[in-house]
C-alpha cells in the first residue's frame, strides 16, 4: 500500500475520492495516508452547513471524522483505480466533544485503523484544532452494496 508525504488540497480531486456532494463535504485536504491510517484536514468556511453563530458544531465533527474514513476507503480504491464506493456509519461506540472550533479554524483528523474486513471498517479518530484535540470517536464504517 502506497505511503505519501504530499498534501492533496485539489478539491475537486478529494470530490471524487469521497461519495458525498456539496454542501454535504466535510474534509478537503488528505495530508497523510497509509494502510493503517489517514489524515485529513478542514477548514471550517462561514457557508458549513454544520455551522451555527460561527461555530462549527458536534454534528459537523462526528461527520468530519466519519468522512475522514470514506477518505481512507476512497483513496485505496483509488489506488487500485477503482470507484469510490457509498458507505454510511455503521455504529458509533464512542464520541467526546471537548470543543467547538470557530469558522476559519483549521480541523486536522487522525483516523487509525483498527479492522478493515468484508468491507466493514472499525476506527478510532480523533480531531485536533491549533495542536489540542477537541473531539475523538470510535466507529464503524459499512460499505453499501
Amino acid at each position: 500500500m502506497k505511503v505519501f508525504t504530499d498534501k492533496i488540497t485539489d478539491k475537486n480531486f478529494i470530490g471524487k475520492l469521497i461519495p458525498q456532494r456539496t454542501p454535504f463535504v466535510m474534509v478537503d485536504k488528505l495530508l497523510h495516508f497509509e494502510e493503517s491510517k489517514v489524515v485529513a484536514g478542514l477548514t471550517i468556511s462561514g457557508d458549513n452547513i454544520f455551522t451555527l453563530n460561527n461555530i462549527f458544531t458536534a454534528p459537523g465533527l462526528i461527520e468530519h471524522m466519519a468522512q475522514t474514513v470514506a477518505l481512507y476507503t476512497g483513496y485505496r480504491f483509488y489506488l487500485k483505480e477503482e470507484d469510490a464506493p457509498v458507505g454510511y456509519i455503521g455504529a458509533i461506540k464512542k464520541a467526546e466533544i471537548f470543543e467547538l472550533p470557530s469558522i476559519g479554524k483549521e480541523l486536522k483528523t487522525t483516523v487509525n485503523i483498527l479492522h478493515d474486513i468484508m468491507g466493514v471498517t472499525l476506527v478510532t479518530a480523533e480531531t485536533e484544532c491549533e495542536g489540542k484535540v477537541i473531539a475523538s470517536s470510535e466507529m464503524k464504517t459499512v460499505l453499501a452494496n
